[in-house]
């Protein structure tokens, strides 16, 4: 059982590569993108020192799951799969802020309701609320799209049309997309008996037309509680059944990590990464209602390159 935490590919017509936290993408002719989900795992902004056996795989396969679940609601990245790690779609141009959609008061916006405030993103939030409480109308908390070994940061509709990051016609096309898409996650969630508790997507712009980027829906990219519980499970104030990355998060904090600077990550065990990488597999059967099928590890970037310059030369 091998992890792909790296990936040096030279494909044909290959212009550059850019290694994100957990990905790495290399831009063919300028006309498409080869999106290479690897087993890196992040947290708190900081890629952790061990690979997480299918992860990959995992992530790459739900977000082609969700974003075919979503061609009707607005126009996507995705052309084809040719590997089970591997989306390849069409180059956009991305817009610099990642837009968050929040449908309930939990993970930073909670600690930071907790603390105190009362105004998130330029979106005001009602006195009174309690964890992990369903919001009167799904929020939309944006942030920046901060380069590797930076923080996002929490930016307003306001600031965003003020840096020109997008422009107000631009944004409401964001904004309407988002909460469409959101809406479509939640009643696929619901037919799993999950909640779609908040999540994050990137657009970009190809040939003057807005495009959903990247992955959807996926435990990197959300929050999801089980359904059965929630109510009682909120109303005694005790913590919800989550289906999220959160619980590395969790491991992390209780071990003294937070991402903050002098802060070293806790030592990652074969015991632990294969209970990371269990989890994710429990994430992904709940999320899809699908089996998970392995695919070989025994040499996975063999395996990539051949099918990722099988379907380039095709």
């Amino acid at each position: 059982m091998k992890a792909l935490t790296k990936t040096d590919f030279n494909f044909p017509g290959q212009k550059s590569v850019y290694h994100g936290k957990v990905r790495d993408v290399y831009n063919i002719n300028g006309e498409k993108l080869v999106m290479v989900a690897t087993d890196r795992i992040s947290a708190f902004d900081v890629v952790l020192p061990e690979g997480i056996p299918y992860k990959g795989q995992m992530l790459n396969q739900i977000a082609a799951k969700f974003l075919d679940a979503t061609t009707d609601i607005c126009p996507n990245w995705k052309l084809a799969t040719p590997d089970p790690m591997v989306t390849v779609g069409v180059l956009c141009e991305g817009f610099p802020v990642e837009m968050i959609v929040r449908g309930y008061l939990c993970g930073s916006a909670w600690r930071a309701y907790k603390s105190g405030v009362r105004e998130i993103c330029g979106v005001k939030l009602p006195d009174g609320m309690r964890e992990n409480e369903k919001f009167p109308e799904p929020i939309i908390t944006p942030t920046t799209k901060a380069e590797m070994g930076l923080h996002d940061e929490d930016i307003s509709k306001e600031e965003i049309l003020k840096q020109g990051l997008a422009t107000p016609e631009e944004y409401e096309v964001l904004e309407k997309y988002t909460l469409a898409l959101f809406k479509r996650g939640t009643e696929i969630a619901a037919e799993r008996g999950l909640i779609l508790v908040d999540t994050k997507y990137e657009f970009g712009k190809h040939n003057g037309t807005i495009y959903l980027m990247d992955e959807i829906h996926t435990p990197d990219s959300s929050r999801y509680f089980y359904s059965e519980g929630y109510q009682e499970r909120f109303e005694k104030g005790e913590p919800q059944k989550q289906l999220s990355k959160e619980f590395v998060r969790e491991w992390l904090m209780e071990n003294g990590f937070q991402g903050k600077e002098g802060q070293k990550v806790p030592e990652m065990t074969p015991a632990i990464v294969q209970s990371i990488s269990d989890r994710y597999i429990e994430l992904f059967e709940n999320i899809t209602g699908e089996k998970f099928v392995k695919e070989d590890t025994s040499n996975i970037a063999e395996r990539i390159k051949k099918n990722v310059m099988n379907f380039l030369t095709e």
